[in-house]
């Protein structure tokens, strides 16, 4: 320790205030950057809205099955599949009009400052466009729907009222050319040629494919590719039922599991509070509930590794290190295929990974040997039944919280853009690199910053409930995408919970190992649906 006579208590003084100024300049770098992306995603879709018509188009291949009437297929399909598909059409529909309206608007108040302070104008003119192309994408499939149900004006005038909307868009004249094909052939003015299968597999896809080329086949009498087509889709019918029953079951068995054991818990701690004060806390509930780490370090060395071991790092590797790399190779990520895409999100992981485990060693090397029941990792202890058993509580938590932040959002504030690109993936290497990535790699990184070191370090400010949600709350917010930070808030305070008591880094990492594999199998099995 440096003291006042020592001649180097100058420089070490000068070289403590030039760091405590750089870490103050990269905290307000952090902070302004992490407002940005959470601005930034404000406008951007939600991938649950996607999630639920691509199960709708699993839903409707199901409902094709000859035994649909069997008691498993019919718990799944419901009574009247194609209302139910119309209707969650529609509402996706209405959601991304009033999303384009409210962009329309807020582009048009951008319109009218001056020139060189519309740097998110282009941003929501991008976005307005994607929104044009969706809304008129899933009109041309609830016309389809509105026919197979009979109502045939109905779904000729939503394709005449599709093509009269883009009459004027060029960009959007292929699906006008197609809703325009569409109607000709439900309406028998279509002269059959052997080209419009081919632009019927290309332009549509799933169970929408199927009905317009039955429509096709049995026009043109053509008996042989009919019954082919019709053959095939059996196939597919009868592996959307077993989809939709991993799809929707697995989760309805665990939600039901997690309930009873959230039950269990609690009548148990009541059950001790009035029949054995004493004993109350002997719960697993209150297993090491309030007692803190030793934290030999302060606030600033908190701040430090947070701030450069993850946002900066974080920052540095997705915004500098790789654009110069691929600008150097003349590569670009936007034209990559799956693979590549998936070997590109691994590989800037692992830096991030690698350069937020170097400042936290770094950071905390001064203060080696670390006190007792610091990062943790007992392999003979019961960190599977925590982290099991925290995976079933986390399912009711989490989709209750999800349900209620749906409605908040209205399907707008961003989702993790890794889940589109699986959701659209049909390559199994790709899947298999993707699954490195978000079952292995992440829990790892993200267990041992923000469960084995924040939670424990803020235990020496705040009380352990508290540090558990301060740390779930960062947790959140470091996905940079406003409308997750409730639900990932959420699942980040049961991985807390669980380490808490367990005390064992194994036990969330378990946990968040399982949470985001079962997110990429539903993905996976969501997404095939389209084919």
């Amino acid at each position: 320790m440096l003291t006042l006579d020592d001649p180097n208590f100058g420089i070490g003084l000068l070289f403590m205030t030039v760091k405590r100024l750089i870490l103050a300049l990269l905290t307000v770098l952090a902070v302004v950057q992490m407002s940005l992306s959470l601005l930034e995603s404000w406008n951007q879709p939600q991938i649950q809205s996607r999630l639920e018509l691509y199960q709708t188009n699993l839903l409707l291949h199901a409902a094709e099955w000859q035994d649909s009437d069997r008691p498993l297929s019919h718990a799944l399909i419901g009574k009247q599949p194609l209302e139910a598909a119309e209707k969650q059409y529609t509402e996706v529909r209405q959601t991304a009009e009033k999303t384009q309206q409210k962009l329309q608007s807020e582009l048009a108040a951008i319109s009218v400052i001056p020139q060189g302070q519309r740097s998110e104008g282009k941003e929501l003119q991008a976005t307005i466009v994607q929104l044009d192309r969706l809304i008129t994408e899933l009109d041309l499939r609830l016309g389809i729907l509105q026919i197979q149900q009979g109502q045939k004006d109905t779904g000729l005038k939503t394709w005449q009222d599709l093509i009269a909307r883009t009459a004027s868009q060029p960009q959007l004249s292929q699906l006008s050319q197609l809703a325009a094909l569409l109607s000709d052939l439900w309406n028998q003015q279509l002269e059959l040629s052997t080209e419009i299968p081919k632009q019927l597999q290309t332009n549509l896809d799933g169970w929408f494919r199927y009905q317009a080329l039955s429509k096709f086949y049995s026009g043109a009498k053509d008996r042989e590719q009919l019954l082919a087509l019709q053959a095939q889709e059996q196939e597919i019918a009868f592996q959307s039922v077993w989809k939709l029953a991993l799809v929707g079951g697995i989760p309805a068995l665990g939600l039901l599991i997690g309930v009873g054991i959230i039950l269990v818990l609690v009548v148990q701690w009541l059950w001790q509070r009035f029949r054995h004060p004493e004993s109350a806390n002997l719960s697993p509930l209150f297993q090491n509930a309030g007692i803190p780490w030793e934290t030999p370090w302060d606030g600033e060395t908190i701040v430090q590794v947070i701030v450069v071991g993850f946002f900066f790092i974080f920052f540095f590797v997705g915004s500098i290190l790789l654009p110069i790399v691929f600008n150097s190779l003349d590569l670009h990520p936007t034209s990559f295929d799956s693979r590549m895409r998936a070997t590109y999100a691994l590989s800037s992981y692992s830096l991030v990974a690698v350069g937020g485990f170097s400042v936290l060693y770094l950071s905390l090397k001064p203060f080696f040997p670390l006190p007792a029941n610091w990062f943790k990792f007992k392999l003979v202890d019961n960190w599977f039944v925590w982290g099991l058993g925290g995976y079933f509580v986390a399912l009711p938590l989490v989709i209750i919280v999800s349900v209620i932040n749906q409605g908040l959002w209205q399907g707008q504030g961003g989702s993790n853009p890794i889940l589109p690109i699986a959701l659209e993936n049909r390559d199994g290497w790709a899947m298999a690199i993707f699954f490195l990535t978000a079952s292995i790699a992440a829990p790892i990184f993200e267990e041992v910053i923000f469960r084995g070191f924040l939670l424990p370090s803020l235990t020496k400010y705040l009380p352990v409930w508290g540090a558990i949600a301060a740390s779930s709350l960062l947790f959140a917010i470091a996905h940079l995408n406003i409308s997750e930070v409730l639900p990932l808030a959420t699942l980040g305070a049961v991985m807390g919970f669980i380490y808490t008591r367990s005390r064992n880094l194994l036990a969330p990492m378990f946990l968040h190992c399982l949470w985001n594999s079962g997110t990429l199998l539903s993905l996976f099995l969501l997404g095939s649906g389209a084919n």
